[in-house]
């Protein structure tokens, strides 16, 4: 930590409240028409906000965020990374596709231990997200590591597929398992024995994050390890069969699925056996992960514990070392904003629900879990509801609210980070009574927390990760498909200031993005740019 310094800027003179950012996720400036549910949720504090002087917006997608191309919808993981860190890091997606594509994941200790054990006739397991929507997955990843397993010879493969219906249109499944399985059965010559053995939809099924919901895991565990589940002839018919059975059934939410050949499972995970988790997104890798790595594990009974080598993509924790093995190194974040204050003695408060908790922390913090200084950071966790959010669209945001209302009454801290998970958690349900309901929501917080901010003598900053909830439907020859993923749309940046300290400007970026947040953060609390972060929306005049 001595090495880095803030300098103190010049003429700014110090003022009494916190610098309070609030991201309401999911939120983008959208078409402003009755698909926007930004714009149809009834929101006069956001609106009034944004007729203020300190507005302008932000791209939060593609490579503004340090994604491959401008094509790739931004989200939480990125966004947040972006936020805390102040500079544009290669994230996952293209660290991904530059190792499959350069040949040099395939060379890379994971690979080569994988290769080893199916050369004595271990099966190769991938599990993860099936789907294009390039957040947590892609289905290019899969295909080309298929396509290695056989130059190479490897006798036995099994994919563990989740649906997406998330980052992709909610019912899609079979767009990408159909050309999968017919993939595998094309592969299943020569002896080979490759095809899909377990699934179920990425919000039922394994793909829990931050703790919120482990029967999640365990029911992909059986599924996946055990072959526990409800039995199909294949992938493909086990989705048809779901949707034939419940026309409002979306992908993200159908039940897992064991795909049996003469009563038995094709592709329980055994001894000897080697596991690929082909997602590169840490957030909703880490808990299966852990269920394979920890051999003391107890969020819930593995009633087995194969003896297996397991792999992630990427390393989703590098300070909690999870997985132990992984076949891309992931990006090297250093010199991030709570790194620079608590060097400078700044005090700082990070709160949101279970759902996005680990987006202040975690992915603010640079893919880093734990306080960088406990005797400066309060970090804390208001634990969401289990059910889904279309039902309870309002989610924590009170609870959220009265915590950072307590914290700036208090006066103990200089920053305070929040994050509304209502646009994102409830715009993914595509819902649009649920998702106006959770802009009213977040608007009336905002309502609720600026006259304690202004009283304190402090200054807003109000922004989002990604666009989400400013798109419910698309729609095309008169009919209407629900939206659930997230936008390529702009996100607010608005600036209130109630110290009466300083005066500070907009200064013209071309293109500014989520990356120039933390500069601005920085010269709010009265200090000069770290060298090389991307430069502050403001200035002091």
């Amino acid at each position: 930590m001595a090495e880095l310094r803030l300098h103190p800027l010049s003429d700014y003179h110090e003022f009494s409240g916190p610098v309070l950012t609030v991201i309401m996720d999911g939120v983008g400036i959208g078409p402003q028409d009755e698909s926007d549910g930004v714009h149809m949720a009834h929101t006069p504090t956001l609106d009034a906000l944004l007729q203020g002087k300190l507005v302008t917006t932000l791209k939060a997608h593609g490579k503004a965020v340090g994604l491959p191309t401008d094509g790739d919808m931004g989200n939480s993981e990125v966004g947040h990374n972006a936020l805390g860190a102040g500079r544009i890091f290669s994230q996952g997606a293209k660290l991904v596709n530059e190792a499959l594509h350069s040949g040099g994941l395939f060379e890379g200790e994971s690979w080569q231990e994988v290769r080893k054990r199916t050369a004595v006739g271990g099966t190769l397991h991938f599990i993860g997200l099936v789907s294009d929507g390039n957040v947590h997955s892609h289905i290019d990843h899969l295909n080309i590591m298929l396509e290695q397993c056989v130059k190479e010879g490897v006798q036995k493969v099994k994919v563990h597929g989740l649906l997406d219906g998330r980052d992709v249109s909610p019912k899609s499944a079979l767009k990408y398992f159909e050309p999968l399985e017919e993939k595998l059965s094309q592969m299943s010559v020569e002896g080979r024995e490759y095809c899909v053995a377990s699934g179920g939809g990425r919000m039922k099924v394994t793909m829990d994050r931050y703790g919120a919901d482990w029967r999640l895991v365990e029911k992909g565990w059986k599924a996946h390890v055990l072959g526990v589940g409800r039995t199909f002839s294949s992938a493909c018919v086990a989705i048809q069969t779901y949707y034939d059975e419940d026309q409002n059934m979306t992908d993200q939410y159908m039940d897992s699925f064991v795909v049996v050949r003469d009563g038995k499972p094709v592709g329980c995970i055994e001894d000897g056996d080697c596991v690929i988790l082909f997602n590169f997104r840490g957030d909703r890798a880490i808990e299966l992960s852990q269920a394979f790595d920890d051999e003391n594990f107890d969020a819930f009974d593995r009633q087995r514990h194969p003896d297996v080598f397991f792999a992630g993509m990427m390393q989703y924790d590098g300070d909690a070392m999870i997985p132990q093995n992984y076949l891309v190194d992931p990006p090297v974040i250093d010199r991030t904003m709570g790194e620079y204050l608590c060097a400078a003695g700044i005090t700082s408060y990070a709160i949101s629900e279970t759902q996005k908790f680990g987006h202040v922390t975690y992915f603010w913090n640079g893919n880093k879990s734990g306080y960088i200084n406990q005797d400066l950071e309060k970090y804390v966790e208001i634990i969401s509801d289990k059910i889904t959010f279309d039902l309870r669209p309002w989610m924590k945001a009170a609870e959220i609210t009265d915590s950072v209302i307590e914290a700036i009454r208090c006066n103990k801290y200089k920053f305070i980070r929040l994050n509304f998970a209502n646009g994102d958690m409830v715009g993914h349900t595509g819902v649009p009574i649920s998702v106006r309901i959770a802009m009213e929501t977040v608007d009336l917080m905002l309502k609720r927390v600026l006259p304690v901010l202004e009283k304190a003598g402090g200054i807003a900053v109000i922004t989002a990760d990604h666009g989400n909830a400013d798109c419910m439907w698309t729609e095309k020859n008169g009919e209407r498909t629900a939206m659930v993923a997230h936008t390529k749309n702009p996100v607010p940046f608005i600036l209130k200031d109630f110290s009466n300290s300083n005066t500070f400007v907009l200064r013209d970026i071309e293109k500014a993005g989520l990356a120039n947040v933390a500069a601005t953060i920085i010269t709010l609390l009265g200090f000069e740019v770290p060298e090389g972060y991307e430069p502050s929306l403001v200035r002091l005049l």
